[in-house]
């Protein structure tokens, strides 16, 4: 069993496993030339996966939005992840996933007859700390320079990992994205506000990309009793929002009491947060 992700932890390429060191792929990969591929992470909690279906679900739509064909059905991803989830002995872990078209001579047209190349690992996952959840984060306002099909979970992040520098740079945890005056997305996660006790969400547009905790969410507000709008967020309703979340993955859900230097509502999580908060940990338990 493996409890690491080093050079002896076992990943998974093209049909075999094999430790980490020993992976190998051509430099003329199209992921590697031109960032030309997909990729998911399936969380798993002590042991057992979050929303998998979901997951793959979401991998298979990106990968025919790019027109990647790999052979593998939703029964032969499942499988892979279960397979690699087997090899990990960490009690939370994410596995990771990642298709390319394959290798080919440089050109920016497909080739004709393409063998994408498939990868997996897993990697260490810490939910996030107590200090997160009850004390907040901090973020700024940033414009989005992105593409415009950022519904594609593309492993061309380049601005997504600019994104996320600038939050480093500013001494914040995390950017908040407006394109044309609208909230679109943070670095890496979904961005959510409540006003009046109603809570509030970009629309799934080609603008975001449709977190899992999306949906989720969603159905957790409904649970609680919390109204939910799916619509177009401006960058004034998101300064004098009651609260503001994000979620992700691995933010799991997360409230922002800071934004551009001022405080979100009472400086502190607040009510709408703590009732989904509840609620998420209740499905987590």
């Amino acid at each position: 069993m493996i409890s690491d992700v080093d050079g002896d932890s076992v990943v998974y390429l093209n049909g075999q496993f094999l430790k980490l060191a020993d992976a190998r792929i051509s430099v003329l990969d199209r992921g590697f030339i031109f960032g030309d591929g997909i990729y998911e992470v399936v969380p798993f909690y002590r042991g057992k996966p979050f929303r998998m279906n979901e997951h793959l679900a979401r991998l298979e739509r990106s990968l025919a939005s790019i027109g990647i064909d790999t052979g593998l059905n939703a029964d032969a991803w499942q499988k892979l992840v279960l397979e690699l989830a087997s090899k990990c002995s960490l009690a939370y872990f994410t596995v990771y996933l990642q298709v390319t078209r394959g290798p080919a001579k440089r050109d920016h047209a497909f080739p004709t007859a393409p063998q994408p190349t498939v990868f997996g690992m897993t990697s260490p996952f810490t939910p996030p700390t107590a200090e997160q959840r009850n004390v907040g984060l901090t973020a700024v306002s940033i414009p989005d320079i992105r593409w415009l099909r950022c519904e594609i979970k593309s492993i061309s992040l380049l601005g997504n990992v600019l994104a996320k520098q600038q939050a480093v740079e500013a001494g914040v945890d995390e950017v908040l994205q407006f394109r044309d005056g609208y909230l679109t997305e943070g670095a890496s996660c979904n961005v959510w506000i409540a006003r009046d006790g109603v809570l509030a969400a970009p629309p799934l547009d080609n603008l975001i990309l449709e977190g899992i905790r999306y949906r989720f969410l969603e159905e957790l507000a409904a649970k609680a009793g919390i109204p939910f709008e799916s619509r177009r967020i401006s960058k004034d309703e998101v300064a004098c929002a009651d609260e503001i979340m994000l979620t992700s993955a691995t933010k799991e859900v997360l409230p922002v009491v800071q934004f551009n230097g001022k405080p979100v509502g009472t400086g502190k999580p607040g009510p709408v947060y703590a009732a989904l908060r509840d609620a998420y940990d209740q499905i987590l338990s």
